[in-house]
């Protein structure tokens, strides 16, 4: 199977490797360091991707943006990444956003919302799902519990609704100017039947910014607590039926924040190889080069067959995905976007860690970009990493039992 890139592909590619090396790689270090955890942002440089396009990469040709594909995705997302996981990651967090404006939303909201999108250098999208005491469940919810998953609360008012409630770790939270927000609608059923997908704009009424978090990783991404105390939303602002939230935040955008965690992980992971290539070739111990050590050389070989494996698995899945969004029935239903995030964990923890220990081979001494590499390497509490490892098999397992079923009825 031939994964290589076209020239608009390998143009992106280039495209986000410069912008790494020049804007994102000479500040990466000093913002991750600032203290306070809301001062680590800087606009200047999500200014500066959003003139070249790195915002707006995934919104159709038809609006205005730039329509790539989910390979060249991949692509640019880890690029980014080697600069900085968590600037990368302040851009691809608007792709999935903005295409589900694009890809489901009215007319209406799409010219409110979409346009404004693409006019505002300055305009970050975020979604309102994890709550103080419901995380994991709000993406695996057990049975008809109607008591787990989200529980903020959203009642009609005539042409609005009244939302109350609190959103917590919120992607972009404290600089989102837009975001989906997942409410309980019908607290008697279970979550997939009764949520509703809002747009909640940032200067919504009732609605307002609580605390930022303050990380050891991914500094420069900006999480925080969405606060809601009698937040009246329109009732245009519903993304699909009321009710039907979940099937509103699904469709052609499902499992891209699986395939984003893992793109982000190989951009780490390059990063982390790329520091460890180095010190092997310039520092020695007891005469000789530490590259030219047993001991380190096979720390490196083990880095290299995880990148590598790494690597072919996120272009794998980002071609099914390609392939799903053009009608392949057949990759809509691979589970490769579950699995690709778990295997990326697995690899981006000891990647990251191998590279701890070759910095402290020579003197021992601390080296401050090694970690921040080892704590950017958080993918396992973003998404919940024991859903990435179940839900994939449980999908597994119904389809075998529905093709039981089907095989048994046969005459």
């Amino acid at each position: 199977m031939d994964f290589s890139l076209n020239e608009e592909q390998r143009a992106w590619q280039m495209k986000a490797r410069r912008f790494a090396e020049e804007e994102i790689r000479p500040i990466s270090l000093q913002r991750d360091q600032i203290t306070d955890p809301f001062a680590t942002f800087d606009w200047d440089i999500i200014r500066k991707g959003s003139a070249l396009g790195f915002r707006t990469a995934a919104v159709p040709k038809r609006w205005g943006g730039y329509g790539v594909d989910i390979v060249t995705q991949a692509v640019v997302m880890a690029e980014l990444a080697r600069g900085d996981a968590a600037m990368s990651k302040a851009f691809s967090q608007c792709w999935k956003w903005s295409h589900l404006i694009a890809a489901s939303c009215t007319p209406d909201q799409q010219e409110r919302f979409l346009k404004t999108f693409l006019a505002d250098d300055t305009y970050l999208l975020g979604a309102g799902i994890t709550e103080p005491n419901a995380g994991s469940d709000n993406r695996l919810p057990p049975g008809n519990d109607p008591k787990a998953g989200y529980r903020l609360r959203a009642e009609r008012d005539g042409d609005h609704w009244i939302l109350n409630g609190v959103k917590s770790f919120i992607a972009h939270g404290s600089v989102g100017k837009l975001f989906f927000v997942y409410t309980r609608t019908n607290p008697n059923v279970n979550l997939k039947e009764g949520s509703t997908l809002f747009l909640v704009p940032r200067d919504t009424p009732g609605f307002r910014i609580g605390k930022v978090f303050n990380k050891i990783g991914w500094r420069f991404y900006q999480n925080a607590e969405l606060i809601f105390e009698n937040a009246r939303v329109p009732h245009a602002n519903v993304i699909g039926e009321v009710n039907g939230g979940a099937k509103a935040g699904s469709g052609e955008t499902s499992g891209f924040g699986e395939l984003e965690l893992a793109a982000n992980a190989l951009g780490v992971c390059d990063s982390a190889l790329e520091m460890a290539m180095q010190r092997a070739h310039a520092r020695a111990r007891g005469g000789e080069r530490l590259g030219d050590q047993q001991f380190i050389q096979l720390k490196l070989s083990e880095m290299h067959v995880l990148i590598e494996a790494l690597r072919s698995f996120v272009m794998r899945t980002a071609w099914e995905r390609d392939r799903a969004a053009q009608g392949d029935a057949a990759m809509r239903e691979s589970v490769n976007a579950d699995f690709v995030m778990s295997f990326s964990r697995t690899a981006l923890d000891r990647i990251t860690e191998l590279n701890m220990e070759i910095h402290g081979t020579a003197d021992g001494t601390a080296n401050v970009q090694a970690e921040k590499l080892f704590r950017d390497a958080i993918t396992s509490h973003v998404a919940g990493d024991i859903v990435q490892r179940i839900t994939p098999i449980q999908r597994l397992l119904a389809r075998m039992r529905a093709q039981s079923a089907l095989a048994a009825a046969r005459p």
